[in-house]
């Protein structure tokens, strides 16, 4: 009991050894629950930081795709062009041609990267657990000590 509190039965007994006072086991509940919400945050940066690192691999992968495509399309155009033309067709039809194949490689590289992106997911993990945390503290109803709790407390019954 705290000094100066009145003690329902008159019993001004001290804690005995290992006995927790209930300011104390308010103090641990509330400890392990903050630690518990720190945990959960943890998880979730972790895992966020997983699947931030997943996105920025997708990113550097096509950046780097366009950078290469952007700087070998005109040199890759005029020789193909040119070779069209030797085969046959006018100049004309053999840039349309080049410009066709170019579009079909920028199209399938859009789609691989996409489905990189598509890959990423939330999460899960840290989610299930702060909803879980959540639901249990939705559903913690404080209650009324009973008698028997009490006296145990006071140290009426062992």
């Amino acid at each position: 009991m705290a000094a100066g509190a009145a003690d329902p039965s008159g019993n001004q007994r001290t804690p005995l050894e290992g006995e927790r006072s209930f300011g104390q086991l308010f103090a641990a509940v509330t400890a392990d629950l903050s630690a518990l919400v720190h945990d959960e945050i943890a998880l979730a940066k972790a895992e966020i930081r997983t699947e931030v690192k997943r996105g920025v691999g997708a990113g550097v992968s096509v950046t780097v795709a366009g950078v290469v495509a952007l700087a070998a399309i005109p040199m890759l155009s005029f020789a193909a062009a040119y070779g069209l033309r030797a085969l046959g067709l006018t100049l004309g039809w053999s840039f349309l041609i080049v410009g066709g194949v170019y579009l079909l490689v920028a199209i399938t590289l859009g789609l691989l990267a996409l489905r990189s992106v598509k890959k990423i997911q939330k999460p899960e993990r840290a989610i299930a657990g702060a909803q879980a945390t959540a639901d249990v503290l939705k559903n913690a109803r404080p209650r009324p000590a009973t008698k028997e709790e009490i006296d145990r407390a006071l140290g009426r019954i062992p």
